[in-house]
């Protein structure tokens, strides 16, 4: 597959469908600029055209923009074009003297002696498809306006690319093939690939095998034994060669199970624009045994009309042609049908070639949305000829292991607010059409008068609701548990779509104190009850309470291994907050004790940006999974507008973990980040070789030639850097053997057995600071960041870091030591101090010192270095210059004389003989 010069897009932030349409009555100048620009014109989304060069080059018929529908990172749309040459997808003629018309990019038989006239009239009926398999239907121009979506769920960098495969079985073997089909859905986020796969017609597969360009397995998923037809994982840190076959589309996908290898599927793992815009699919299979036919059905509504667009992706119905054979034209027949009556029927051509196709059935009446949404309508595909075949499949809502769900807080609604309030919602929508809800709020200022599902306000402070769970809803528990059994098939496309919202309305706040959005949280392979309603994060649980506008959810659980896995979702943090947030996990010493004067132990779970964040805490102490078990912990995320906590809920996850975390080595999962067989090192690329041994990317350590150096690898590079000490303010110090840093040698009395040690838990070093010292962080893979420091509050146990200030330079060219020192020097030599303090090692002013080993030394000092074995290297000189160890071997005077020899002791030659 070729693309064409180039790939343009244009992003205006400041007109939408919507708005434009909306000012167009009352203002006839304004134009709608939601579309592409190329070579001065404009172009609408899902417009198509061949690009005019001008002289001396003409229009290029060969050339095929096109102007997709895109979605920015907060919900914008705007249009990328994007060209590609379409003369490799002409057709071969059945004729043997083809021509070339004018105006036309393929050859075609002479009038009267083509027999793909009628293919190429509903290519041209549908020429807003690409027949690359990366096609999208046309769907109505305002289904993609999402504007009012505040999308905040990708942090910086990230995007999401989607995938599918359709998996039939394998007909090249001598083997029956299988009757069985599968459909997968795949989301690429950065390295980590998840995946939701469904099938039919076949046993639990056992086993998931990701097949490069090759053939061979490169990742293989133990499918875990289950009465559910879905199967959910995760590939993680797929590698960068892996990446680009994947985005070739030259990976494929199987799936078997340890019975028979008859039960094997197989398929190609592709893009697809319409992955973007389905809310209905359907599996189609064919009743015949050992068939291996199988397809799958993308469909979606239009946003405004009852108009069903649908794509079909069909395998093993046509025979493929080898190569350089003319392809098959073969008529087939699509039918919507209702308990076997046909509803509406559309007859058109495929090839061998290209056996997919699209079409729009129009204006869909009451009872057939109806019965869309209870999930009986099917879909059928039959070839017509002398040996027809048939595939079909009922056809529901779009399934995926993605949870839907919901966080509601004050600074989301429709006028917003500080309550300090949380509402969580967790949905699952099955195949009839019924939704299953269960809700919970807490912090409210006032008793609940209304609990509703909405969709977007179709004017200002005029709300829509759409069903009503007030009812269901039982102020003792502040929860509603129950399911809406009547969606229309409307209802369902918004649900998929993210376009509907949940409203929490008191008698203080008649119009909503809590709004949310409805929308799928992503796969992300972690052991996390999502089925369960999570524990609920708010500013009213924090000591003291906060008000504000955010709010959150968390899942948590303690799996096998006695590790913890969290997944955090937070909603309603304002622009002018700052969005990057911390997220603690606390023990308490006893319950009900949540203030400044009680003890507690806390661990940093992770640093992140938009609203979501997820990850697996292992190295967790006894007391912590103790106070889980009893349901004295809790999580907090705090911000930099609220440091000592933003939002907070209690956690209560039943383990057996009174020995703490168990080892490593029982534990056998696929998608651990850090590989522990040294085999398996050696062939990962990225792996760091140092001190004669492997070291995995990402992994931090203590190198053997100095205790006090911290090691890190990243991706093949090992960086090190020196264990910047803690200030002491006593007066009397020790220096613990096998230990880098002196203690006090007054040290108070030991704690009590169970009492939390006082201080701060910095997870960059993963290192408790006692009260008052400060250091450079150690952020991994970077190493120490000497443009920071920070400090260890020990009131609140709260770890404060901020910039180095660099100092006021009076001269005019001024000059950087050494690549990693913070700030600027002027080039004139300064005398530093007379003592040398840890302190003034901390500062970025005056001239900088040097550190060697275990030893300190001020500038222009001169030693010879001592290494481990070897001992004092007398024969080199090292000096300090501004910060930077410089060394250098001793330069001997050439001799002249034959008798030469080397005294003991001595650096250089002499001559035998000379005294």
């Amino acid at each position: 597959r070729q693309h064409f010069l180039l790939s343009l897009s244009l992003k205006d932030d400041s007109y939408n469908t919507t708005k434009c349409t909306e000012l167009l009555p009352k203002n006839p100048f304004c134009v709608c600029l939601t579309g592409c620009s190329f070579g001065g014109q404009f172009y609408s989304l899902e417009d198509t055209w061949h690009p005019d060069l001008g002289e001396p080059f003409g229009i290029m018929h060969c050339v095929q923009c096109h102007c997709e529908p895109q979605k920015g990172r907060r919900g914008k749309v705007f249009g990328k074009v994007n060209c590609k040459n379409i003369k490799q997808d002409c057709p071969e003629p059945e004729c043997d003297e083809p021509i070339l018309l004018p105006g036309h990019c393929c050859k075609t038989c002479p009038k009267g002696n083509n027999p793909l006239t009628y293919k190429e009239s509903l290519l041209d009926t549908f020429e807003y498809l690409d027949k690359t398999k990366e096609r999208e239907d046309d769907l109505h121009k305002s289904y993609n306006d999402r504007s009012y979506l505040n999308s905040e769920d990708m942090g910086p960098g990230e995007s999401r690319t989607e995938f599918v495969a359709v998996l039939t079985g394998v007909r090249d073997s001598w083997l029956p093939s299988s009757s069985g089909v599968a459909r997968a859905r795949f989301s690429l986020t950065r390295t980590s690939l998840a995946f939701s796969i469904t099938y039919q017609r076949m046993g639990r597969p056992s086993k998931l095998a990701f097949l490069d360009s090759d053939g061979t397995t490169v990742f293989e998923y133990r499918v875990p034994r289950g009465q559910s037809d879905m199967i959910c994982g995760v590939w993680k840190n797929v590698a960068k060669p892996l990446l680009r076959q994947l985005q070739s589309e030259q990976m494929r996908i199987s799936l078997s199970t340890s019975t028979s290898r008859r039960d094997e599927v197989e398929g190609k793992i592709i893009k697809h624009r319409a992955l973007f815009a389905e809310t209905f699919s359907s599996t189609l299979t064919s009743e015949e045994e050992n068939s291996g036919m199988g397809g799958i059905a993308m469909l979606t509504l239009s946003d405004t009309e009852n108009n069903l667009h649908f794509i079909l992706i069909l395998q093993g119905l046509i025979r493929h042609r080898g190569r350089g054979e003319k392809p098959l034209v073969v008529p087939i027949r699509v039918q919507l049908l209702y308990r076997q009556h046909t509803l509406r029927e559309v007859r058109a051509n495929i090839t061998s070639h290209d056996p997919d196709f699209a079409e729009v059935l129009t204006d869909l009446n009451s009872r057939e949305l109806f019965w869309l949404s209870r999930g009986q309508l099917a879909i059928a595909v039959a070839t017509e000829g002398q040996d027809p075949q048939q595939i079909s499949g009922f056809i529901t809502g779009r399934k995926s292991c993605d949870t839907i769900q919901s966080v509601m807080s004050s600074g989301d609604a429709l006028t917003p607010g500080k309550t300090g309030g949380v509402g969580s919602a967790v949905f699952n929508l099955h195949d009839n059409g019924t939704l299953e809800y269960q809700v919970q709020v807490a912090g409210l200022t006032s008793d609940v008068v209304g609990l509703t599902i909405e969709q977007k306000p179709r004017r200002r402070n005029k709300r829509s609701v759409l069903y009503d769970l007030t009812p269901e809803y039982s102020g003792a528990t502040g929860q509603a548990v129950g399911s809406w059994s009547r969606l229309e098939a409307r209802h369902i496309h918004m649900l998929l779509q993210n376009e509907l919202f949940i409203n929490v309305a008191t008698a203080h706040s008649q119009d909503g104190e809590l709004r949310g959005q409805i929308k799928a949280v992503l796969y992300s392979g972690l052991e996390a009850p999502r089925h369960e309603l999570p524990t609920p994060l708010a500013g009213y649980f924090v000591s003291p309470p906060v008000r504000t506008g955010a709010s959150g959810h968390a899942w948590v659980s303690v799996d096998r291994q006695c590790h913890l896995h969290y997944e955090i979702v937070i909603a309603g943090l304002s622009k002018s907050d700052d969005l990057t947030v911390n997220a603690h996990l606390h023990g308490l010493a006893e319950i009900g004790e949540i203030d400044d004067s009680s003890p507690t132990r806390k661990r940093l779970l992770t640093g992140f940006y938009g609203s979501q964040a997820q990850g697996v805490l292992k190295d967790i102490s006894v007391e912590l999974l103790q106070h889980l078990d009893q349901g004295t912990a809790f999580i907090q995320v705090s911000t930099k507008l609220n440091p000592r906590g933003e939002i907070r809920g209690r956690v209560h996850v039943p383990n057996n973990c009174e020995f703490g975390t168990r080892g490593e080595v029982e534990e056998a999962d696929v998608d651990d980040t850090v590989a522990k067989d040294p085999e398996e090192l050696k062939k990962d690329p990225h792996t760091c070789f140092f001190e004669n041994q492997h070291h995995a990317h990402g992994s931090q350590w203590t190198p053997n030639y100095d205790k006090c150096f911290s090691c890190s690898c990243q991706k093949r590079t090992v960086i090190c850097d020196p264990v910047i000490c803690p200030v002491l303010t006593c007066t009397r110090t020790i220096q613990p053997e096998g230990k880098c840093c002196p203690e006090p040698k007054d040290m108070k009395a030991p704690e009590r057995v169970g009492e939390p040690p006082e201080g701060c838990y910095f997870e960059g070093d993963q290192k408790m600071h006692a009260p008052g010292t400060t250091w450079h962080p150690f952020v991994p893979p970077f190493g120490y960041i000497k443009c920071a420091v920070c400090t260890c509050r020990g009131s609140t146990g709260e770890v404060h870091c901020e910039k180095v200030t660099c100092p006021v330079l009076t001269c005019s060219h001024p000059v950087r030591r050494s690549p990693s020192d913070c700030c600027k020097e002027c080039p004139e030599e300064e005398k530093g101090p007379a003592g040398l303090e840890h302190s003034d090692m901390m500062q970025a002013d005056g001239p900088r010192h040097c550190k060697f080993g275990k030893n300190y030394y001020q500038n222009s000092d001169n030693w010879h270095p001592w290494v481990p074995v070897v001992g004092e290297m007398k024969c080199i000189n090292c000096w300090c210059d501004h910060g930077v160890t410089k060394c250098q071997r001793k330069q001997c005077p050439i001799l002249t004389c034959t008798n030469i020899t080397r005294r003991e002791g001595s650096c250089c030659p002499e001559c035998l003989g000379e005294k």
